[in-house]
């Protein structure tokens, strides 16, 4: 593959990014445009579980700033901070997903019934544990997913692991026991290079079977 395309430079040659350019902002539709584009990404039985919360403003900022530890700098200069959340109630939109899909001839009205008739009770069954890996492996996807939309549109972002779980949900006036935090995106066009990083080969950690 050549390094010289544009598949190359968004999926591959990121770098770290810890200053962004304060006087660049996102608008709300191109932010709302950027997460429709990133649920597209795949999810269990398509219950969609990811919960999204756009910090932008410098009230709500200065609100997320003692939660996120060693990541101050982007939480000051970025565009937005997108807090990314697992909804552990997500089988509740699982009508509202089937049901479109037969308005929008994706799937017959006999299929959906079979499907919901076994999905939502085995999503009620499940423990709080089963529920929390399924809706952190989905909403996983979708903030990478975000992160490649986002250099799509012409921005840097970078993710973040670092931040009070416990405190997360409901400094947003979410509910705790509901939403459980996954992971926080930073966003906005780097001021400065970001760091470079390396990646050991792929056989190293590559058995075939």
């Amino acid at each position: 593959m050549s390094k010289n395309n544009d598949f190359y430079d968004i999926t591959y040659n990121r770098k770290s990014v810890r200053v962004y350019d304060q006087k660049v902002k996102i608008s709300r539709e191109e932010m709302l445009e950027m997460i429709q584009e990133s649920t597209t990404a795949p999810s269990s039985v398509n219950m969609q579980p990811w919960r999204f919360v756009v910090v932008e403003s410098e009230e709500e900022k200065a609100k997320l700033r003692p939660l996120i530890r060693f990541n101050k700098k982007q939480n000051d200069t970025s565009a937005a901070m997108v807090l990314i959340f697992g909804d552990m109630k997500c089988y509740k939109y699982g009508e509202e997903i089937y049901n479109r899909a037969v308005a929008e001839g994706k799937m017959s009205p006999e299929v959906r019934d079979e499907q919901l008739a076994a999905i939502i009770p085995h999503y009620k069954n499940f423990t709080r544990q089963e529920m929390n890996d399924v809706i952190k492996i989905d909403s996983s996807l979708v903030a990478m997913q975000f992160m490649l939309v986002a250099r799509s549109h012409g921005y840097d972002t970078n993710p973040i692991g670092g931040f009070e779980a416990d405190q997360l949900a409901e400094t947003y006036g979410l509910n705790k026991d509901r939403y459980v935090p996954v992971m926080i995106v930073s966003v906005g066009k780097a001021e400065e290079a970001g760091y470079n990083s390396i990646r050991l080969e792929a056989d190293r950690f590559t058995t075939f079977a």
